[in-house]
């Protein structure tokens, strides 16, 4: 590595061959936004009983196909004006690019006399949301010309998929100029040099514009599946993650051009100090987000080797670009704090050196203390409801699709424009109609017709279509249907999708969670070359994981007024927080296990502290504050999960591996290591209580 990296000729060669690649994947990279897939089929749960619906569906109308209601209200009562204008805007509205012709329903009268609605099928066709709201405004257009005072709302799934269109719009750009923003700012604070922060920052565009060449060669030619949340993601990931692996690199060649005059021999030991550990976290995340690929629920299967691809890419940036640049630059790079030849190193006496002494005097206490806070953290997960999220509560804000709902339930059947869908065998529509009827929930049930060579019914819902109510109507449906003999009936429908969408999400979570802790443990074991250690850090990790989720039920219950969370959100709050926070325990305990062999446990983990809590600190700060970015999104599930995984990573490398990881250290003592041989190495007598971390030679 160091050879390939930092020799005084070799260097140049990274270099030129980085701007090869770049040339080629800068095209290429301005591509991936055109191969993204935002239909239905790259979002579901492939084998729920939903899908299968759509997949019937998809034999005479395409699964593309996305009904808009357009409602209409007037308070005081609509006139028999505003009805005429809805039916000429009706026949208007077949004139609108993807229109199904001879689908249009409606207008309807509420009974009340105070809304309309039509509800027009519009093909969206493979751009899947990216058409909706083009399509969405056309219907506008013509509803709202000569209203006189008629309020026009475009509802139903199509609203709502135009809604979360414009919610995206403009995602990378946003997201990747604000986390470049936060790490600028970072990066200055911790190095200040007005020069050094441009080297990480280089590294990581560069590591994002490879990365979305490879990722779109994929998704164009191998199949591989990218929707906006994915590449969205991707932004503040690879620059999170890679500004992560440029502050460890950098942080161990400072620390070494202060023992070697020669600043390629100073990169070539700080590569071998710390490439095993940077390439060894930067393995755990991308196995970690590789896990995600067992998910049922599409867009969280599609998601993992789209983001691990990214951190692969980061990783090799960091341990080929960074040194080589780091090294072309000299050390006036670090102006005006260089690091001279023979200086002493600051990390003796810095804050993370002070603090450790303080640990050191009585560690059983600190961390037996920091444990029962972090646990009473952990209760608010008592009043984290992740069973999903209404239409209304995925927007921060009123969108106009939340708005139309409201109008829809005040006046029309809960479901209405979104029936429930059922397909069963030729000849048991009777049998089918039947169990339908007596369903309670559901009204309007519709004659069975043949289709896609089945029988074929709908229903109108009578609770809102993303309520719990009409959710549990769906089970109902669904057994009685499914007790008919022979008719292997399938429901379907928006709500239908909804339920599956999150039932898949909560066997996602049951499932990789346990997976991800089992690998991490696995690479911890073989790293740290023991058991204890591993155990211990796997522990903290789950603890720092709960009190994390339990602050942020607090903030989202009582802060935020969220209506509650997505089904997937504890999920990818795992993935990242542990996936990415285990680059800071390998970071330490790699750098206490090589102390601890010099100076035996003790000293090691002071040393281990003093060395890198710094460095941690910064890059957990980089890390919240990129995560933190995605607030700036109006959609609740990624404001929360940016919020969460902001502040558990924060609590992660400031309380959990620097103190709670340090006293338990401290407390142990050599078992730590059991089985290993520093299990068996008897302390050095210079060991003492309070003793100054011990200065690495």
């Amino acid at each position: 590595m160091a050879t390939v990296s930092g020799g005084r000729r070799a260097k140049w060669l990274v270099l030129v061959g980085w701007l090869i690649i770049v040339a080629v994947a800068g095209p290429l990279s301005g591509k991936l936004m055109g191969a993204e897939k935002n239909d239905a089929s790259a979002w579901l749960p492939a084998k729920a009983e939903s899908t299968q619906v759509l997949n019937l569906r998809s034999h005479v109308v395409s699964p593309n196909v996305y009904p808009a209601v357009v409602v209409y209200d007037r308070p005081s009562g609509v006139t028999a004006a505003d009805k005429a204008k809805a039916v000429a805007d009706a026949a208007r509205f077949g004139g609108v690019a993807g229109v199904v012709h001879g689908q249009i329903a409606g207008p309807f009268t509420s009974t009340d006399g105070k809304a309309i609605e039509t509800i027009v099928p519009i093909n969206l066709g493979a751009s899947g949301w990216n058409a909706a709201a083009p399509a969405a405004n056309s219907l506008r257009a013509i509803a709202e010309s000569s209203a006189d005072g008629l309020n026009v709302h475009i509802a139903g799934p199509l609203g709502t998929a135009a809604d979360s269109s414009n919610a995206f719009k403009g995602i990378d750009g946003t997201l990747l100029f604000s986390a470049l923003a936060v790490v600028i700012l970072i990066l200055l604070l911790t190095y200040r040099s007005p020069v050094l922060w441009l080297l990480p920052v280089l590294s990581a565009g560069v590591a994002l514009i490879t990365a979305e060449a490879v990722i779109y060669l994929l998704a164009a030619h191998a199949g591989l599946t990218v929707n906006a949340q994915s590449a969205g993601i991707l932004d503040v990931l690879v620059f999170g993650a890679g500004t992560d692996y440029a502050l460890l690199i950098t942080a161990r060649y400072r620390e070494e051009l202060r023992r070697h005059e020669d600043r390629h021999a100073a990169m070539a030991v700080a590569l071998r100090r710390a490439g095993p550990a940077v390439v060894a976290s930067g393995g755990t995340v991308i196995l970690s987000l590789l896990t995600l690929s067992l998910a049922e629920l599409n867009s969280t299967k599609s998601m993992g080797p789209v983001l691990a691809i990214g951190v692969a890419v980061a990783l090799l940036a960091m341990i080929t670009l960074l040194p080589a640049l780091l090294v072309i630059t000299g050390r006036w790079v670090f102006w005006p704090v260089k690091p001279a030849y023979g200086s002493a190193e600051p990390t003796t006496r810095g804050l993370w050196a002070r603090v450790g002494r303080r640990i050191a005097v009585r560690p059983r206490a600190v961390w037996i203390g920091t444990i029962v806070v972090l646990g009473a953290m952990a209760f608010g997960l008592a009043g984290l409801h992740a069973s999903g999220l209404t239409n209304a509560q995925s927007f921060r804000g009123h969108p106009d699709s939340v708005t139309g709902q409201t109008v829809l339930d005040a006046h029309f059947p809960g479901g209405a424009g979104q029936p429930v869908e059922v397909f069963g065998n030729p000849g048991s529509g009777p049998q089918l109609a039947a169990a339908l009827r007596s369903v309670s929930g559901l009204t309007g049930v519709t004659q069975p017709v043949p289709l896609a060579g089945h029988a074929y019914l709908e229903a109108t819902l009578t609770s809102a279509p993303d309520s719990q109510a009409a959710y549990a109507t769906i089970d109902r449906a669904r057994a009685a249907v499914h007790a008919v003999p022979g008719a292997d009936a399938l429901v379907g429908g928006n709500t239908a999708v909804n339920l599956d969408v999150q039932r898949a999400a909560a066997h996602d979570r049951n499932l990789i969670i346990p997976v991800i802790l089992a690998v991490v443990f696995v690479i911890l074991m073989l790293l740290l070359r023991a058991l204890v250690a591993p155990v211990m850090l796997i522990a903290t990790v789950v603890l720092s994981f709960a009190s994390a989720l339990g602050i942020s039920a607090l903030f989202f219950d009582h802060v935020f007024n969220f209506g509650g969370a997505d089904t997937s959100f504890p999920l990818f709050v795992f993935v990242f927080l542990v996936a990415l926070g285990i680059d800071y325990n390998i970071f330490l305990m790699t750098r206490v296990r090589e102390e601890a062999q010099r100076h035996g446990p003790r000293t090691g983990a002071l040393t281990g502290l003093a060395a890198t809590g710094g460095v941690i600190t910064s890059a957990g700060c980089v890390l919240a504050g990129t995560f933190a970015v995605l607030g700036t999104l109006p959609v609740t599930f990624l404001t929360e999960l940016g919020f969460a995984v902001a502040f558990g990573v924060l609590l992660d490398t400031i309380v959990v591996r620097s103190v709670l990881v340090t006293a338990l250290n401290l407390d142990l003592g050599r078992w730590v290591w059991w089985p290993s041989h520093l299990a068996r190495q008897p302390a050095p007598e210079a060991e003492t209580l309070t003793g100054e971390p011990a200065g690495v030679p």
